[in-house]
């Protein structure tokens, strides 16, 4: 059974990417009274750019050639260690959510340096901005991530995030926990209410003005690795909130990727209702998913002590 989770690990890997990026597509669109693009879009996009070749400017270095592909290798090797079906991941040690932060900022830290690396200020702009909200962000990840280890008595993440709610305690983790990896997957992902993907305002960009000068290969490697992120970041959420997280069996799994799906909708339905922020208020909503982290670690904090 342990085999077969792992091989349709694999799978999902290999598919849902695509097919979450797909339904936050869709769901947009039907909000604005749109049809909308095929599921599979972002697929054919990425085959598209396969085909083609990447240009380079003049004053890049091979960093720059670089970048794409560590985003790619980090969000895979993030992967790896989240349970994308509620389950044992591909692979599990001790305190590996200390490897998820570190290898997701590994990838961020590149992506940067490349921006940098074209001598744009547009693009060094978004490198900024990008490195303002990660330093917020990266320390609500370890406050949840310390929580649901404590709470649960465990060092490895999937099976902290399978956090049974049997106490006042566990609850207030849970909600927290669920607030912040919210926030989290909204920032990693560039699907803040201040990001958007789809244009090319100068108010509107965070991610992408850091991505304009890649092209072909480079520029799908990058798409690629975004929608990895995108499924590793709902499938934490997801195995938060499946009441069978935890076990090898088919209800946890199909459990585990109907929620992603949902959680697509919900960032989807978010994205469309929900106006802009300002540029000066978005370090406030990431506090909240750093005030939500902290709040879980001293509930945990709490319960020990009065355990004890």
């Amino acid at each position: 059974m342990i085999t077969m989770i792992k091989v349709a690990d694999v799978v999902v890997l290999l598919v849902m990417p695509f097919v979450l990026t797909g339904v936050i597509n869709r769901v947009k669109a039907l909000w604005s009274g749109r049809k909308g693009p095929p599921i599979l879009q972002s697929a054919f996009d990425v085959v598209r750019l396969l085909r083609k070749s990447s240009v380079y400017s003049t004053t890049t270095t091979p960093l720059f050639r670089m970048a794409p592909w560590v985003l790619l290798v980090t969000s895979l090797a993030s992967a790896v260690v989240a349970p994308l079906l509620g389950s044992e991941p591909l692979a599990s040690f001790a305190f590996d959510f200390v490897w998820f932060a570190y290898v997701w900022g590994l990838g961020r830290v590149f992506i940067m340096l490349a921006a940098l690396d074209t001598g744009s200020s547009f693009e060094g702009m978004g490198a900024a901005r990008e490195a303002t909200f990660s330093t917020l962000l990266e320390p609500s990840w370890f406050l949840v991530a310390g929580a649901l280890s404590l709470i649960t008595h465990t060092p490895t993440l999937h099976e902290a995030l399978a956090l049974r709610v049997d106490s006042a305690a566990a609850a207030f983790v849970w909600t927290a926990a669920v607030a912040a990896l919210l926030i989290v997957l909204q920032v990693e992902t560039a699907r803040m209410p201040i990001d958007d993907p789809t244009t090319h305002l100068e108010l509107t960009m965070v991610h992408e003005v850091m991505v304009l000068d890649h092209s072909g290969p480079d520029l799908a490697a990058i798409q690629v690795g975004s929608a990895l992120k995108l499924l590793v970041g709902s499938s934490l959420i997801a195995t938060l909130l499946n009441p069978w997280a935890g076990e090898s069996s088919l209800r946890a799994a199909s459990s585990n990727l109907a929620l992603v799906v949902v959680v697509a909708v919900v960032v989807g339905t978010f994205e469309s209702l929900m106006a802009r922020f300002k540029l000066k208020v978005v370090p406030l909503y990431i506090f909240v998913a750093l005030g939500a982290g902290a709040l879980a670690l001293l509930a945990t904090t709490g319960q020990m002590g009065s355990g004890r």
